[in-house]
């Protein structure tokens, strides 16, 4: 099964990281501030966070049981054609995420998955 991901080294950063048995889904570059990455696998989701002060850069762990809600914002031209980027935010009641990604179609990719786990 071919892994869809972004940039090469960000997926090595998420294989690095994986739990015995953990299986990657995806890994989409991140765009706009505190650009990084999210990466998705089947008992997570993984955000790269490179806003922090003094070159500092933070991954966070969300496992799919913490999240409570998920959304899809994305922009709309008025014919109603998708520009090139949207933006997915993760809620786990007490702390909000939101990533931005190029390509529409990878914001509803992660979209599905984090519904298809959050849902069990």
């Amino acid at each position: 099964m071919s892994i869809p991901y972004d940039r090469r080294e960000q997926l090595e950063k998420i294989q690095e990281g994986l739990l015995p048995g953990e299986q990657i889904l995806a890994v989409y570059d991140a765009i706009g501030v505190g650009t990084g990455f999210l990466g998705l696998t089947d008992r997570r989701v993984i955000i790269q966070d490179n806003s922090f002060v003094g070159k500092k850069i933070a991954i966070t762990s969300i496992p799919y049981a913490r999240i409570s809600t998920v959304s899809v914002v994305t922009n709309k031209s008025f014919a109603g054609q998708f520009f090139s980027s949207g933006h997915i935010a993760i809620s786990t009641g007490h702390h909000s995420y939101e990533v931005e990604f190029r390509g529409d179609e990878k914001t509803r990719h992660v979209h599905e998955v984090i519904l298809h786990y959050i849902a069990r």
